[in-house]
């Protein structure tokens, strides 16, 4: 499991300065006039995967105010492959790798090039949590710089060239954040696009080919086969870089225990990395119906086909959980250290379930998703088995399934 230690470390010791000059660097050359027609528009989001599933609506609202404009995507590496569930094209993607300071250093000249080299009129950065996106944004040569800003209140120090400066808003979800940014291109005002937030918010489903879920059905089966026969139920208890935000594994032995007494089958799904969390659950389990799935899939389409099998995901607050949105299973979210205020499951058949605690959401943009707790997230233990069966129960009914 990678810590985020250490990125943190070269955001603060090498963005930090980089952001100042940067701003610098701008104050001397003075504003570039605005381009009268915004022809190629750059969006940088190199955060996690979920965000970018998140990033639809906000694609949906370039495509409707610049139509004629050729939008490009900056992100990770590891996470190209999510482009796929919202439609991207791959040749106008630039990627930048994870690796140590050098490789990272090496990605950022050559992105940095190409970038120059499009000539884009807007850059749209939609990270709060990392300084290395606001250096892209700065040094893109676009004369239209849209991000969040910090105005007067505190939080990460990330330059001042921004031009197009969006309050970040701590109590409206970042989807809807990340369309006032498409519609701060063409604000003159300060914040940038004072806009009404009165829509829900909506995503389209993942556009599957024909054939694909029957297909990833028949290797399922054929690959378990004691999952025949049996409606599935998706538990996905692992949680990459952040573990404070795992619900504890008992209860998702005890949701597993409970499914494969009604006649349902479980599948474990998650990382390469998730495997032991998935043994540690059958074991509890003692079920051939309980079978381990992480690292069966491949990309994050797979993840999300393999999604449409199912009828009920119970997960912790990731990727996963996003992924769910764009497929018709019922889902619940378990949210602790971060509020689904601002990013909970965009789904009419998810529920996000959260427990107030007074120190929670305790990972914000504010402390760079340091976390004050000392690793007791009591935000997750205090939710209860029992309630998230009373939940599932309203989703998908209280029948035993017909075998």
């Amino acid at each position: 499991m990678e810590s985020l230690d250490r990125p943190r470390l070269i955001d603060r010791v090498v963005g930090q300065p980089l952001c100042w000059l940067i701003t610098l660097y701008h104050r001397l050359r003075g504003a570039a006039a605005a381009p009268r027609d915004v022809r190629r528009i750059l969006v940088i989001v190199l955060s996690e995967m979920g965000a970018i599933v998140l990033t639809q609506p906000m694609f949906d609202r370039l495509r409707e105010r610049h139509p004629s404009a050729d939008v490009w995507i900056l992100c990770s590496e590891r996470n190209r492959a999510a482009l796929d569930l919202i439609g991207v094209p791959a040749e106008r993607v630039i990627t930048v790798g994870t690796g140590g300071a050098g490789a990272l250093a090496r990605d950022t000249l050559r992105a940095l090039r190409r970038i120059r080299a499009i000539a884009f009129d807007a850059v749209l950065d939609l990270e709060l949590f990392a300084r290395v996106s606001a250096i892209f944004s700065g040094l893109s040569g676009a004369p239209i710089r849209v991000g969040f800003d910090r105005f007067t209140q505190e939080g990460l120090y990330r330059g001042g060239f921004v031009n197009r400066p969006v309050l970040y808003n701590p109590h409206q979800h970042i989807a809807h954040q990340f369309v006032t940014l498409a519609d701060a291109i063409d604000s003159s005002g300060a914040p940038s696009a004072k806009r009404l937030v009165d829509a829900p918010l909506q995503l389209a489903p993942l556009a599957t080919r024909p054939g694909e879920v029957d297909a990833a059905r028949e290797k399922l089966q054929r690959d378990h086969p004691s999952m025949a026969g049996r409606p599935i139920v998706f538990l996905a208890p692992g949680a990459g870089a952040l573990p404070i935000r795992a619900w504890p594994l008992e209860h998702f032995s005890t949701v597993a225990r409970h499914f494969i007494g009604l006649g349902y089958a479980v599948a474990v799904i998650g990382m390469p990395a998730d495997g032991a969390l998935a043994q540690t659950i059958q074991r509890a389990c003692e079920s051939d119906a309980c079978v381990d799935l992480t690292g069966y899939t491949a990309t994050p389409r797979d993840v999300t086909v393999l999604l449409h099998l199912g009828v009920l995901l119970v997960t912790n607050d990731g990727g996963t959980g996003h992924m769910a949105s764009l497929t018709s299973i019922a889902s619940i979210v378990l949210f602790g250290p971060e509020t689904p205020v601002l990013y909970g499951t965009v789904s009419p058949r998810a529920v996000n379930l959260h427990k107030p605690l007074s120190c929670s959401p305790c990972l914000t943009a504010y402390n760079h998703r340091r976390s004050p707790c000392d690793g007791d997230n009591v935000c997750l233990k205090s939710i209860a088995p029992a309630e998230v069966l009373a939940i599932a129960e309203n989703l998908i009914g209280r029948a035993a399934p017909a075998r």
